[in-house]
């Protein structure tokens, strides 16, 4: 069975300096519909003005992945942690016993466009910890690169959860397909461009629950920057 939810139908906040659609219920944004699916917690894909950013706040017990589309973010924590983030670069920070940070549009000039990931980390009081990864495009085009599973195989940023998240571009009649193994759920999140999930259209900003699959294949990719989630 494959649930699609549309980009409209996020939540949506507009703070001036910050754009920001939420799949996943955050914030003053509530649905008990979609407060989350199997351990993915929360997908915001946030636009972030030049300069602007989230001032030094403290998070426990999450694994927080971003992944940059456009521009550069500024990333500083409390464990001495201080980094750029650029497009095909993948971030992991492991909230764990608590870790303080701040996320920053490192350019004057141009946005930053992001997506902020949460994943619920397999127990609580895990030590926090950071770890960045860079994917050239090529390593995307046309297959599936995984970019983070719970013991970073191929050179994937490694999280806590029996988790594992792939990035995949997709165009003309480049398809790539991906096999659940009984029990297991996917989350399908459209990056940018459009593309085919087992025949069914999706656009930037849509989202697809997976259940009761075996195989999921993407084609039809049209300018397509892929995310999908294997979830326990």
């Amino acid at each position: 069975m494959i649930q699609v939810r549309k980009s409209e139908d996020r939540g949506h906040a507009n703070h001036g300096w910050l754009d920001s659609h939420h799949s996943f219920s955050f914030a003053d944004y509530h649905d008990p519909a979609h407060v989350q699916f199997s351990v993915l917690r929360v997908i915001n894909e946030d636009r972030v003005a030049p300069g602007e950013g989230f001032p030094t706040h403290g998070h426990r017990d999450m694994e927080i992945v971003s992944y940059v589309l456009e521009g550069a973010l500024e990333h500083k924590d409390s464990l001495g942690t201080g980094s750029v983030i650029c497009p095909g670069d993948v971030q992991r920070m492991s909230a764990g016993t608590g870790v303080r940070h701040s996320e920053f549009n490192a350019s004057k000039s141009a946005l930053v466009h992001f997506l902020q990931i949460w994943i619920l980390p397999d127990r609580a009081g895990h030590a926090p910890g950071y770890e960045q990864k860079h994917f050239d495009p090529a390593e995307l085009d046309g297959q599936l690169r995984v970019v983070a599973s719970p013991d970073g195989r191929n050179g994937s940023v490694t999280i806590h959860q029996d988790a594992f998240l792939y990035a995949t571009r997709l165009s003309g009649n480049a398809a790539v397909s991906h096999g659940l193994a009984p029990g297991r759920r996917a989350y399908v999140h459209v990056a940018r461009g459009q593309v085919a999930l087992n025949g069914t259209a999706l656009v930037a900003g849509d989202g697809a629950r997976v259940e009761n699959e075996t195989q999921l294949r993407l084609e039809q990719g049209r300018d397509a920057e892929v995310l999908v989630f294997d979830l326990p």
